[in-house]
């Protein structure tokens, strides 16, 4: 018997589960063979978060410098989000390639590499 207690926001769960032995082992079985497909090498696709990685970096190296603000409207757009175009601003800000410098009222990206 397996018994989940929680909540789901504000829903309490209280979920009794009654398993034999045989669904224990199948239970078992079918976790040790996602184990082994998870733990085989695979090569890594390139995903879209390093696609647009590659061309945030592209965009400040091309420009040289940008402003914070101009930097990340451009970045927004090009993610079409503003929480995925302030990860990249994060992800630049901490690039060895990048410097990020005082502008008076907004930082300044600077390309170094």
């Amino acid at each position: 018997m397996l018994r989940i207690r929680g909540s789901i926001g504000d829903w309490p769960v209280d979920l009794t589960l009654e398993m034999d032995d045989a669904d224990w082992a199948r239970l078992g079985a079918q976790l040790q063979v996602e184990k082994s497909e998870v733990s085989a090498p695979a090569s890594k696709p390139v995903s879209q978060d390093d696609s647009l990685w590659q061309i945030a970096r592209d965009l400040l190296r091309k420009a040289g410098q940008l402003s914070g603000p101009d930097l990340l409207d451009q970045l927004e757009g090009l993610t079409g989000s503003a929480a995925a175009g302030k990860r990249l601003l994060v992800r630049l800000r901490h690039s060895p390639d990048v410097k990020v410098e005082s502008g008076g009222d907004t930082p300044i990206y600077r390309w170094i590499a």
